[in-house]
Parts: structure tokens; sequence; C-alpha cells
């Protein structure tokens, strides 16, 4: 059996942090982990950005609120089920993921937690378990399953490298140039063609 793990911000939904940049005029919001390879950095920027413009929880879910999944990704996530297992593995959190996952037909996810006051100041990050991505994958093959991952950012590549076959998805010139080592593709079309590439199986 073959489970197929991605990765959410940049493969089925548009980068929250973006967004809400976007929306709030703060130019220093739009990194992401395509950008900061330490998670615990761009984190803590984040939340020092936050508290500087006295922006809270609720400020974030208001955008989230509007957005959307990318064009193509219900239909690509329909297709992949019928023929894998799926799981969502993110480096978001679950108090940004409800509307998002409503529109994708809730898919099973695994991400973190926020620490919010009672004002709704967001105070801190609660990582699920470090570098969880690659210990999901590592754990779900502990069960005897082959895993075949899809991601764009640096905080993907140790979920691709422990997977049996890891793709890299419209990912940014500089993470593909640092790992040559996994294929590379753009849009929905050529990545269900990685896919079927990957697995073992005819699909």
């Amino acid at each position: 059996m073959e489970i197929a793990c991605l990765d959410l911000e940049g493969v089925l939904i548009p980068e929250i942090w973006i967004e809400f940049a976007e929306r709030t005029g703060i130019a220093e919001l739009r990194a992401t982990t395509r950008d900061i390879p330490d998670y615990d950095v761009l984190m803590k920027q984040r939340l020092r950005l936050l508290d500087q413009h006295g922006l809270r929880l609720p400020d974030i879910q208001a955008v989230i609120d509007t957005m959307e999944p990318l064009p193509g990704a219900r239909e690509f996530l329909d297709w992949l089920r019928e023929r894998f297992q799926v799981l969502i593995l993110s480096d978001t959190y679950y108090q940004f993921s409800a509307p998002l996952m409503r529109q994708l037909g809730w898919p099973a996810l695994f991400c973190h937690r926020l620490e919010v006051d009672a004002t709704g100041r967001v105070t801190d990050y609660v990582l699920r378990q470090k570098d969880q991505k690659r210990q999901s994958v590592k754990a779900i093959k502990s069960l005897n399953f082959r895993v075949i991952a899809a991601g764009d950012s640096y905080n993907d590549t140790t979920m691709l490298a422990e997977a049996d076959a890891g793709i890299l998805f419209n990912a940014p010139a500089n993470v593909i140039a640092e790992f040559p080592q996994f294929p590379s593709v753009e849009g929905y079309e050529a990545l269900k063609e990685a896919f079927r590439r990957a697995s073992i199986r005819a699909i």
C-alpha cells in the first residue's frame, strides 16, 4: 500500500502569510519557508511583527476566511485520493486551517497549534513535533506503507528525503538548485504524472 504525503501551502492553497502581508501592507510578513530555512527564526519574526503592528489571531482568520484553494487543487486532490491514501503534512496551525480544509473536502491534516491569550494575541507557537513532516513519514513507513511525498519549500526537503519518492512541486529556483536529487515539476498535470512514475502500481 502506498500513501501520498503533501505539503499544504504552496501545493494546495496559497501561502497564508503572503496573503496576510498583502492585506496588511507589511512586506516582512511575506517571508516563508521558501526564504528562511530555519522555522524558529521565521516564526519569531512573524510573532514580533504581529506584536509590533497590534495584529491578533482574529485579524489573520478574517483574511483566511476569504481565501480559496489554488486553482485545480481540489480536483487534483480528488484524483489523488482515488489512487492513494492521502495525508497533508503542514507547518501551518489548526487555528488557520478549517476554512481551507472545508473547501478541500476535509483531508487528513497534521500540523501545529498557536498559543493565544484571552485578547486574541498570538503569544507563541507549539510544534506538534520537531521536524514533524519527516517524523510522520518515518512513522508511516514503520507501518510498512510506501510513501510518495510532494512539497515546495525548504521545510519539505527532509520529508522528501525520508519518503520512498520525493517530488518538488512549483518550487522556487533556490530550492530546486539546492536539492537537485528531487524531480521538480510545475502544474497539477505534471504532478499527477510524477506520482504515476513514482508509484510501484499502475495508476
